[in-house]
């Protein structure tokens, strides 16, 4: 026991190591110095390591895995960029599980995947409601197998300035964007690490990573989904978990979603949803980290921290004058939502049209 707690505190920097305690005291400063000399340059070492080995597959490709046979779970799966990637996973062999609230969405995106010879169930879930992630989590186990590939994609928007925002709509921004993902990742996980084999992807926009006006709650569970992705990852490698990867999907705004119809962009065009349903499953098959729709963002966002407030503040504004030109339907709290009405209270998914091409690079 002694020994061990020796070992701890020595890990933690509280003790010295037994080479330590053999260096006369004057001496020991100098060789903390040395000794972290030492380990910045086996750290630069290895980062050189890994950017050479990054360019090298940026160039040659990176290899593709097989989703045949995966259990994949898409929440927000009844409507809009869930509905897409549904049919995508059904065509690489995956059998597909969609949640969503909104039960005529469910049925006809399950007739769509079933149409093209998919396997799929769906399921009724309120994902502002926990016990009904972790109830229904039990039950797709029961009733089709163990996920293997979960996707958080549902999401809502309130749209307007945050004194002019309900609290229930706050609170159900960050039910459904951001708490949802715990409950659904504590659900699924353990199997995924018991089997050293799974891959979590998170839907997050970059609202997560800049902020925009009458989006202060929605850009707020977006940047919690992105931390809460990046914690994770790290987590599973501190784990051990090398098998269970993560990957992070921010786009641009998506029209023909419903949420965001009417933005004002100017400069960078709304994103196609077939293109982002198109990049969300190359990142999947692929093993990427991190997916920027469209991708020269990614070269944009170091200039946040490096340019001062007013260069960012002016750029947002005249890239986005108005993300929610239109008021937003608001609904009412004390009304229950009905499972059969077509359309959702709050987060509208989009008419759901089969991808016009069937020969998309997934």
């Amino acid at each position: 026991m002694a020994s061990d707690r020796e070992s701890t505190e020595y890990m933690n920097g509280i003790r010295p190591g037994p080479l330590t305690r053999e260096i006369p005291e004057c001496m020991r400063d100098k060789y903390t110095i040395i000794q972290t000399i030492l380990d910045v340059l086996a750290f630069l070492m290895l980062a050189i390591g890994y950017v050479i080995q990054a360019i090298y597959r940026s160039i040659r490709g990176h290899p593709k895995k097989d989703l045949k046979g995966c259990i994949a779970l898409v929440t927000g799966g009844g409507g809009g960029l869930g509905s897409l990637v549904a049919l995508r996973l059904a065509r690489l062999g995956c059998v597909v599980v969609l949640w969503d609230i909104n039960r005529q969405g469910l049925e006809d995106t399950v007739k769509l995947v079933k149409g093209i010879g998919g396997k799929c169930y769906g399921y009724v879930v309120d994902l502002a409601s926990r016990d009904d992630i972790y109830n229904t989590a039990k039950q797709v186990e029961k009733e089709v197998g163990k996920v293997s590939l979960l996707i958080n994609n549902a999401g809502v928007v309130s749209g307007q300035y945050l004194l002019d925002t309900p609290d229930y709509l706050i609170q159900r921004t960050f039910d459904v964007n951001i708490l949802a993902h715990f409950w659904t990742v504590k659900a699924f996980l353990p199997a995924m690490i018991e089997d050293n084999d799974g891959h979590i992807v998170t839907i997050a926009s970059m609202a997560g990573q800049v902020g925009v006006a009458k989006l202060v709650d929605y850009c707020a569970s977006k940047s919690a989904a992105c931390g809460f992705d990046e914690a994770l990852r790290l987590e599973l490698e501190v784990k051990g978990a090398k098998g269970v990867n993560t990957s992070l999907i921010c786009p641009y705004f998506i029209r023909a979603t419903g949420m965001f119809e009417e933005v004002n962009s100017r400069f960078v065009p709304t994103l196609s949803p077939n293109e982002v349903a198109d990049r969300v499953v190359l990142a999947i098959r692929t093993n990427e980290p991190v997916a920027v729709i469209p991708s020269y963002f990614r070269l944009l966002l170091p200039f946040k921290w490096i340019v001062p407030w007013a260069c960012i503040s002016e750029l947002i504004r005249g890239l986005v004058p108005d993300a929610v030109p239109a008021p937003m339907p608001l609904p009412d709290p004390l009304e229950k939502p009905v499972p059969a009405t077509p359309s959702k209270a709050d987060s509208r998914p989009m008419t759901l049209t089969p991808p016009s091409r069937h020969d998309r690079q997934v």
